[in-house]
């Protein structure tokens, strides 16, 4: 199982109480890149969510760090999606 846009945002809203945040699924624009295509040729791709997303997030808890602490927070809550299939992920903070 991967995630959805819907499952990503609920888990970063519970997480990091994001005050502005934007979860886009880019899948469709990787099909044939690694992940996808292995995703695809399981018949799991469109059944299970996507491989690639695009988060644009800020949030009152990234606060006075660096630019690689703010990445951490974020996979550390995404972690569960990422073991589970997620293959990319491009953090845009604001």
């Amino acid at each position: 199982m991967t995630a959805t846009s819907h499952d990503i945002e609920f888990q970063l809203k519970k997480d990091l109480s994001p005050d502005v945040l934007e979860v886009i699924d880019e899948s469709s624009q990787h099909a044939g890149h690694a992940g996808v295509s292995e995703m695809q040729n399981n018949g799991s791709a469109q059944s299970s969510g996507g491989t690639h997303f695009r988060i644009k997030i800020s949030s009152p808890q990234f606060a006075g760090l660096s630019r690689v602490s703010k990445h951490r927070m974020i996979y550390a809550s995404l972690q569960s999606f990422i073991d589970a299939g997620l293959h990319a992920i491009a953090i845009e903070l604001i």
